[in-house]
């Protein structure tokens, strides 16, 4: 189960000019062939990677990147100068392009072949010529953009255009991203409010609110014979308490679990939803806060955020997409309490119940237990503890007229010692460069509560994708120091203010 994924193609262009000959140009060809099969073999798990012929003329260009714009397999679009290719020719294309774009300065040959080194070697091999003359035309029309330098069979360049092919199909999911919202977000909080219309211009992210009571209805519809069958799943996936297993006193609550799971996955197939909300202040007819149901959801690819959090929500499905393939896990998270010692501080994350078992260290128990809050039944969820690690969290803030991304890069821990009374999935980690300087950044970025915690996307992919969504990443990693990136923040800030009222 989980989302079907939409066929995605980066195309591969090559650009020349007619200057060379036709030999030359089918030369060119041939060459332009093998690398984009070289950077194909990088992405065995990502987009397909299309070749297109040489582009010699204005027309050509032009109208080339207009079809990739208009096609909405395609996620983005590589470019790259074989030879000298007359930037002028591609200003309407660039200006029409709608697609993210990585320019490729790379060139067929790894060595140069001293010995045998001639003009025609140099009139055809002459990227380092032609690729800086397209680097002026791109920063001349402020294009967003990456480029990535070296040989394109050399695993560092395969990595970063693999990190990026990530981020372009994550962005295009964001594009056509339709969010379920379930109540209103949880009363009198600030963060969670936001400029619904303002991210959908942004990010593309269609927020769709519904009454709770649309759901249990969904859920109410759920046939016995398939609880029992994802009770059975349910069985082989997880270690189930006693208590929740068939005869035992609490299996009835499990069952519900399941229909609610059932209930709530049928209603976003059915809206072609990507993401969702919940609110334990707004819960209807449900007889539990759905905590089971929201886990195995996200380990399926979904989106989601707590209390209304709607962000946060769409920033995970997002940042699913990016993580693709990836060893590791993504998953939503909340900052929720300090270890500052002894031994060195930490921060213990976790939520009332929705942590995806996508980042668990252990086989996840599934546990029954009491919660506080919401006035229902005690609700079923997964217990566990994230495996330890590098990683990531990431906030998605709205500052009135635009959004800014935060970010902290952080190393998953093993808790100092076992954790017998919390019965809730949760996850330790270690602040770079230390949790004083990262909490201190953070609240000055005014980044969100709620985050996405990743140990499956990494700084690079973050950057390529606010590059291509055209907002603010503030990142936070071992290097920083809190009056520079309160600095950072300012200049950010006369940016942004600036590229609005241009």
């Amino acid at each position: 189960m989980g989302i079907a994924k939409e066929p995605a193609e980066i195309w591969f262009l090559t650009g020349s000019q007619s200057l060379y000959g036709e030999k030359v140009l089918e030369q060119v060809a041939e060459q332009s062939r093998e690398v984009c099969r070289t950077v194909a073999g990088g992405l065995p798990d990502g987009p397909r990677v299309v070749w297109k012929p040489v582009l010699t003329t204005a027309d050509a260009i032009r109208r080339t990147l207009l079809d990739a714009t208009s096609d909405d397999a395609v996620v983005g679009v590589i470019a790259w100068m074989h030879t000298f290719s007359p930037a002028k020719a591609w200003i309407a294309g660039l200006s029409a392009l709608g697609k993210p774009l990585l320019h490729l300065h790379t060139q067929a040959n790894r060595s140069l072949p001293w010995s045998e080194l001639d003009m025609d070697f140099m009139n055809l091999n002459q990227a380092a010529h032609g690729d800086r003359e397209f680097g002026y035309v791109q920063s001349r029309l402020g294009v967003a953009r990456k480029t990535v330098v070296g040989f394109a069979g050399d695993a560092a360049v395969r990595d970063r255009i693999g990190t990026w092919a990530r981020a372009a199909t994550g962005w295009q999911a964001a594009r056509s991203l339709r969010l379920a919202r379930f109540g209103d977000n949880m009363r009198d909080v600030a963060v969670t409010e936001g400029d619904k219309v303002g991210a959908q211009a942004t990010l593309g992210v269609s927020v769709n609110a519904y009454g709770v009571n649309a759901l249990v209805e969904s859920v109410d519809e759920v046939a016995d014979v398939n609880v029992n069958k994802l009770v059975d799943e349910y069985e082989d996936r997880f270690d189930v308490a006693p208590e929740l297993r068939r005869g035992g006193e609490r299996h009835e609550s499990l069952r519900y679990g399941a229909r609610i799971e059932l209930g709530l996955r049928q209603f976003l197939e059915d809206g072609g939803f990507g993401a969702f909300t919940t609110n334990f202040e707004d819960l209807g007819g449900l007889k539990q806060l759905p905590g089971l149901a929201v886990q195995n959801l996200m380990a399926d690819g979904y989106g989601f955020g707590g209390e209304g959090d709607w962000k946060t929500a769409a920033l995970l499905r997002i940042l699913k997409v990016v993580a693709g393939d990836q060893p590791g896990g993504t998953s939503f998270m909340e900052d929720y309490t300090y270890h500052f010692g002894p031994g060195e501080p930490k921060i213990l994350g976790a939520h009332m119940l929705e942590v995806c078992p996508s980042i668990a260290r252990d086989r996840p128990a599934l546990e029954i237990h009491p919660l506080s809050i919401g006035d229902r039944e005690d609700p079923v969820r997964l217990v566990f503890t994230a495996a330890p690690g590098p990683g990531i969290v990431v906030g998605l803030a709205d500052l009135g007229g635009r959004l800014r991304l935060t970010a902290n890069e952080i190393d998953l821990v093993d808790p100092d010692e076992p954790l017998p009374r919390l019965p809730v999935a949760r996850a330790v980690w270690k602040p770079r460069p230390d949790l004083a300087t990262s909490a201190e950044c953070w609240l000055l970025a005014g980044g969100p509560h709620h985050t996405v915690l990743s140990t499956a996307v990494g700084r690079e992919a973050l950057a390529d994708f606010a590059e291509m969504a055209g907002i603010e990443l503030a990142l936070i990693d071992a290097t920083t120091e809190h009056r520079s990136f309160a600095d950072h923040l300012r200049w950010n800030n006369a940016y942004h203010r600036l590229a609005q009222r241009l």
